[in-house]
């Protein structure tokens, strides 16, 4: 065995080529250098580019805050350096259209290649890298009803829809069974082609924004709109035939568009559940995928309703009232086959016996999630969802 280059003192150099020598072949070995890390590291845009989506999160969009933010950690943590200041990344974020500069009020804006950043990063940071798929369909191992044709066919059996009968091979019975001569059809010659059944889903992700998201100095919303908008990508990336539709509620409840979602912040609201559970319900009444769910973020008790114009309000304990409106909802939504998951970010032991009643009488699911694990916990039962039919 022959060294062509001897290795080197430093520690870092692994080795240097190798070559055996045996029977007069040179076999070429495996040839380590210094290891640099800068050299595969992220270049300073790109570092600054992670924590100015960061930042975007917690401003809730607010550019001009999330800049004057990263400003002050520089001014901490030396971010940058002569040969690239906060100038030149501000710079930067202009030229390849990251945000915009408003010329007569010199107000800077986000764009829509920042807003699906924000939530490509979310998806990233809670979900982990997934590739868009062309089906966008969540398949089972059940054969029903779908665009998915089966290649293998089957004798007729009582039941069977006209279109699913394969008329080239029942025809082909035909004639085998009774002759050309005197061609007839009956039940014994009709071979049905199937279709697999696709358990595509219509979602809607309900976001407490009440004042409690943000009481006793916890940050409660930006974790749940991390969730939010790694859910949307997910779904539009992964399964792009599924639908969801966010829906935040306070005193009142509304629906929000996927890009409004970074921009979300939390109102001196009360919680009202039954208003969002209603309009969830009346948005899945309109989707036609057979397979439904409502998924709730929250992390305090119902305490309000709304009868006309007026507001009946009770934050001291749970008021058996708004209770019983929301339990009704909850047996109503297990009617139409729509069930709740609910995820309450909080410890208190009288909302947690709440909500074991209001998913029992869903016959749904609750997880009782600390902020660090809510994405984990969503993700999972969006993902076990996605393995079978929802009854």
């Amino acid at each position: 065995m022959l060294l062509r280059n001897p290795l080197p003192a430093s520690g870092f150099t692994l080795c240097n080529a190798l070559v055996l020598k045996k029977e007069g072949v040179d076999m070429l070995g495996f040839h380590f250098s210094l290891y640099d890390p800068r050299q595969n590291s992220k270049s300073r845009f790109e570092q600054l580019l992670d924590l100015f989506m960061q930042l975007l999160t917690y401003t809730s969009g607010d550019a001009g805050e999330a800049l004057n933010w990263l400003t002050q950690l520089d001014k901490q943590y030396q971010l940058t350096d002569d040969a690239y200041g906060m100038g030149d990344f501000i710079d930067d974020l202009k030229d390849k259209g990251y945000i915009d500069e408003n010329r007569e009020s010199g107000s800077i804006n986000i764009t829509p290649k920042t807003e699906k950043g924000i939530r490509k990063r979310s998806l990233e940071e809670i979900f982990g890298k997934l590739k868009k798929t062309k089906k966008g369909n969540h398949q089972t191992f059940k054969p029903g009803q779908g665009d998915e044709i089966n290649p293998e066919t089957r004798p007729y059996r009582f039941g069977d829809m006209l279109e699913q009968i394969d008329f080239v091979s029942s025809i082909r019975n035909a004639q085998i069974n009774h002759g050309i001569d005197q061609l007839q059809m009956g039940e014994d010659d009709l071979e049905i082609r199937e279709t697999d059944f696709k358990s595509q889903t219509s979602t809607v992700l309900m976001i407490d924004i009440s004042h409690s998201m943000i009481l006793y100095g916890e940050d409660r919303i930006t974790p749940a709109k991390k969730v939010a908008m790694a859910l949307s990508e997910l779904i539009t990336t992964k399964y792009p035939k599924d639908t969801l539709d966010i829906v935040v509620f306070g005193n009142d409840a509304w629906p929000i568009e996927i890009k409004d979602i970074p921009y979300l912040q939390v109102g001196p609201y009360h919680t009202n559940t039954v208003a969002g559970l209603e309009l969830a319900m009346d948005i899945l009444r309109r989707r036609k995928n057979p397979n439904k769910q409502i998924f709730m973020i929250t992390d305090g008790k119902p305490t309000c309703l709304k009868s006309g114009k007026r507001y009946y309000k009770n934050s001291f304990g749970l008021d058996r009232k708004i209770i019983n409106r929301c339990i009704n909802l909850a047996a109503q939504c297990k009617k139409i086959k729509i069930p709740i998951t609910t995820f309450m970010i909080a410890t208190d032991p009288y909302l947690q016996r709440f909500v074991t009643e209001f998913t029992e009488t869903n016959n749904g699911k609750a997880f009782f999630a600390a902020l660090d694990n809510l994405g984990a916990f969503v993700f999972r039962d969006f993902e076990n969802g996605k393995q079978k039919t929802v009854y």
